[in-house]
């Protein structure tokens, strides 16, 4: 199964400068819970910009083009179905797609969970979540917290495809 984990503002902004554009204590511990003990996936931008890499206690996997990058500690995939294959050899585990956008747009036909974490501001950011087609998806569940500030105040969601992904989807 592929899950998208991300965070936005009110107008999809996801990232500035490699970093996320806001400091928000509820949804990092959101981000540890989710991803540890999984596959997570990301971009080699993404990859760079975290401050740690590998993240420990997860299994890091680096999409990228460059078949000649390395990073230690990580699984380099260079291709949707690579990291899906990779997935497959993983039984149990879920890949979690973390982003950039660039990788969100790949993976967008084989999702199926999205965990979206909506922060009620809006932050100066120079990447956007591509578009989600919220029709294909229903939401299960959503969790109100008040910020620290109310610009940081956030809503869990949780989001389930309608229909299945089926094999030909996951072949693209």
């Amino acid at each position: 199964m592929v899950t998208f984990l991300w965070a936005q503002d009110q107008a999809g902004t996801i990232g500035q400068a490699g970093h996320l554009p806001w400091h928000l204590p509820d949804d990092l511990k959101f981000f540890k819970a989710t991803t540890l003990g999984q596959l997570m996936l990301v971009g080699r931008t993404t990859y760079e910009g975290l401050p740690q890499r590998p993240l420990p206690g997860r299994t890091n996997l680096v999409l990228t083009r460059r078949h000649d990058y390395a990073a230690p500690g990580a699984v380099m995939v260079h291709s949707v179905a690579d990291a899906l294959t990779y997935a497959t050899m993983h039984p149990g585990s879920e890949l979690i797609v973390t982003g950039g956008a660039q990788v969100f747009t790949a993976f967008m036909p084989v999702v199926q969970t999205l965990l979206v974490t909506r922060i009620a501001g809006q932050f100066a950011g120079d990447v956007t979540m591509p578009p989600v087609p919220w029709v294909e998806f229903k939401r299960v569940s959503a969790k109100a917290v008040s910020g620290p500030t109310p610009e940081l105040a956030h809503v869990f969601e949780k989001w389930e495809r309608q229909t299945p992904v089926t094999l030909s989807l996951a072949e693209q």
